[in-house]
């Protein structure tokens, strides 16, 4: 967008209290201009994997905000290699097939991109600290900043600290967070949790890691800066130089009163913010992802089937794949419940009650669930995606991967649109429930009554119910 102009206006209602989620915002900008994309393709009689396509950033080209978009390049990568795994060329010939053959079945497919930035707005906040022990028996704890919720982080801290230290993963264990140990932490928020914590780790790593090259470099009689450790094993550059042990080199370290504990320290380089003129460069680098999804839809109810999904996702050089594929699939799925399940509903009757939450629980409330999956799931990483002065060239994997679920909102779009004539452009609610469908397919049977309410009867965002 070249140009932008956003107005916006604090409203107090009578809602219960809510807080953010995976995204903190980014999720509700981003839906409004992929459903703008998504209703305007076909008024325009652009296909919108085109329309898409062309509104990708090129290299050179700044954000709204005036940040360089580097490695715009990294987008285009994933979305054609989910074009060409996918299939999604024949599959969407097939799907018009389908369509035409089934009048009261329709099939969509979608794709839509994920750019998202990482680093905390506020400055200040991207720092974090670490404390790494080595003990005398060879054995390393390291403390952090960090929370572990569930993401991997501390399986990652561990993989940090194995890998900078040259030692197998079992000789390293992990302390409970505490700010008694690492004290001003920031929140595990923002994605950042492994690319600040990380690079604490590894900082203090390596600062106990050139004390014991020199140690090494004396055993062996070679320069300290020859000096290898791999796997638990020290030697030098040459064969003839010979080796040690870990547990033998930390001895004699320890022996000569060499310091074997070390506090690490990090802190993101390059970022500035203007509040004042909204101008600056807030975010350490992008992260992107592409997700294809392809749904059936039931004329009759609205209901729907989730049939395939192809994602792929770059998390520059992965610290831990199988953690990151599933912070991928996890997000997705939250996402899709999000867009499509989470409906919250008040109460509106004049009794006692109006104005209460009615789906204040599981057993009103729909969560994804695994007969929401995806039937054919796959998930790729963006290979060759280094990510320069991020930790081992990692990229933040907890929010962007959300946002990929708006392909599946774009494709019930499509599903409903295919039950009017070509070059229908559907209204659909958020979250797209069967209901929500239903409404859309209604309209796009009877376009004439999108003439008389640009919604319809039904299909409003949640939040303007």
């Amino acid at each position: 967008m070249p140009n932008i102009r956003v107005d916006g206006r604090i409203a107090r209602t009578n809602k219960t209290s809510q807080t953010a989620f995976r995204g903190f915002g980014g999720p509700q900008g981003m839906l409004v201009m992929e459903d703008l994309l998504g209703r305007c393709a076909p008024l325009l009689g652009i296909d919108p994997l085109e329309l898409r396509r062309r509104n990708f950033y090129q290299q050179g080209q700044t954000t709204p905000y005036g940040q360089p978009v580097k490695q715009a390049d990294r987008l285009a990568a994933c979305w054609d290699q989910v074009a060409s795994s996918g299939e999604v060329a024949r599959r969407r010939a097939e799907i018009a097939d389908f369509n035409t053959r089934h009048p009261h079945t329709k099939r969509g497919l979608a794709m839509t991109p994920v750019k998202f930035g990482i680093s905390f707005n506020l400055t200040a906040f991207n720092q974090a600290g670490a404390l790494v022990h080595v003990y005398k028996d060879g054995s390393v704890l390291i403390n952090h900043g960090g929370t572990e919720m569930g993401q991997g982080l501390h399986t990652k801290m561990l993989q940090v600290a194995a890998t900078a230290l040259g030692l197998p993963l079992s000789r390293v264990r992990l302390a409970p967070t505490r700010t008694d140990k690492v004290p001003n932490t920031s929140a595990t928020a923002a994605s950042s949790g492994a690319d600040l914590n990380g690079a604490a780790i590894k900082n203090a790593c390596e600062q106990i890691r050139e004390r014991l090259a020199q140690v090494a470099g004396g055993q062996l009689g070679i320069s300290a800066n020859d000096v290898r450790i791999e796997d638990g094993v020290v030697r030098g550059l040459s064969p003839a130089s010979g080796s040690i042990g870990w547990n033998e080199l930390v001895n004699t370290a320890y022996h000569q009163r060499v310091q074997l504990w070390a506090a690490g320290f990090y802190r993101t380089e390059g970022l500035h913010w203007d509040a004042n003129a909204m101008q600056g460069e807030p975010f350490k680098y992008f992260a992107n992802g592409v997700a294809a999804a392809e749904v059936e839809v039931d004329g009759f109810t609205g209901a729907y089937t989730l049939r395939r999904v192809d994602i792929v996702h770059d998390v520059g050089d992965s610290l831990s794949p199988m953690i990151d594929i599933g912070q991928i699939e996890g997000g997705f799925v939250q996402g899709a419940g999000w867009l499509t399940l989470e409906d919250l509903r008040w109460d509106t009757s004049d009794g006692p009650n109006r104005g209460r939450l009615a789906t204040q629980a599981a057993s009103t409330y729909k969560l994804p669930s695994f007969s929401e999956m995806p039937e054919d799931f796959r998930v790729k990483l963006l290979e060759k995606a280094h990510e320069e002065g991020a930790v081992y060239g990692s990229k933040a994997v907890g929010e962007p991967p959300l946002m990929l679920a708006f392909s599946v909102r774009e494709a019930l779009r499509e599903a409903a649109a295919a039950f009017g004539p070509a070059g229908t452009s559907v209204v659909l609610g958020c979250p797209a429930t069967p209901e929500a469908v239903y409404w859309a397919l209604d309209t796009a049977r009877t376009p004439q009554a999108a003439e008389t309410s640009d919604a319809g009867a039904e299909p409003a965002m949640a939040g303007e119910r």
